[in-house]
């Protein structure tokens, strides 16, 4: 069997597997990054999945990372929450660490929000700001579309001239002004990884517009594009570093500040569905 066809197949296999059992089908799908899954709790939780229950999921080898799929109720929304992501520094394709929302898509959910941890490239931010992603670059040498296309889940050539839904973005300034949260906006950037940016190397992601880097969120935000979803996107500052003045980066410090910005997230995101209309 040609390898596309072969993900079609186990894409269906697994949306199968899922609708038999799902409670709903979700009106959103929410991926939480590194350290983020303050959320979680808040959520009345109708039906889990750990990953390695769903027929073909991959597996994360990063221990942030929960493995589970969550279906549950928050704010009068029906969710699904993807609690843990694949990386392609784990040494997936592109097509298989977005395999998961892959799967989901096929329940023609209307929204995706999907959050990361992000290093600040932009001098004016600070550790532990949240930055609400405007637009993306990908530096990830692939992508998930690459391939045979299914027309049904999605044009050839999607457009991304506003991968970032203007709506939500709008709404999102709009609940956290109320809330009383600094919300940045930017520009992320996505590199392959694992090994964290040198200082030439954080000096030309700078000069080419980059306001945050990581090494997730833009293989996924274009399978939500392709299947027709609006997109918000947060990412959490864990660090900001100054190609002049470098400070070494340690992954454990990452992880530290993104669980010290987790309630606030997770307010922000709650104030944000319960406003949110569909």
């Amino acid at each position: 069997m040609p390898v596309n066809e072969e993900y079609f197949k186990k894409v269906e296999e697994a949306f199968d597997f899922l609708k038999e059992k799902a409670p709903f089908s979700p009106e959103i799908v929410i991926t939480l990054g590194t350290g983020l899954s303050e959320l979680v709790r808040e959520v009345k939780a109708l039906a889990r999945f750990p990953y390695s229950h769903i027929p073909h999921f991959p597996i994360s080898t990063v221990e942030t990372h929960a493995g589970e799929l969550l279906f549950g109720e928050l704010e009068g929304k029906k969710l699904a929450i993807l609690r843990g992501r694949f990386h392609f520094y784990e040494g997936y394709s592109a097509k298989e660490l977005t395999f998961p929302l892959r799967v989901l898509t096929l329940f023609s959910p209307k929204i995706y929000i999907v959050s990361n941890a992000a290093g600040g490239l932009n001098l004016d931010f600070e550790m532990g700001d949240l930055m609400l992603i405007k637009d993306h670059i990908n530096l990830i040498p692939d992508n998930p579309l690459r391939g045979k296309n299914k027309d049904e889940w999605g044009p050839r050539f999607p457009d991304l001239s506003e991968a970032y839904s203007k709506r939500l973005r709008e709404l999102m300034k709009e609940v956290a002004e109320k809330e009383g949260v600094r919300l940045r906006e930017g520009v992320y950037v996505a590199v392959p990884g694992p090994s964290l940016e040198t200082p030439a190397e954080t000096r030309f992601l700078r000069i080419i517009g980059a306001d945050a880097v990581g090494m997730s969120t833009v293989p996924e935000v274009i399978v939500a594009v392709h299947a027709g979803m609006e997109v918000l996107g947060i990412s959490v500052i864990s660090n900001v570093n100054d190609p002049d003045n470098f400070k070494p980066i340690l992954f454990s410090e990452v992880v530290r500040e993104s669980k010290k910005a987790e309630k606030k997230l997770g307010r922000l995101i709650r104030a944000f569905l319960r406003e949110l209309k569909v």
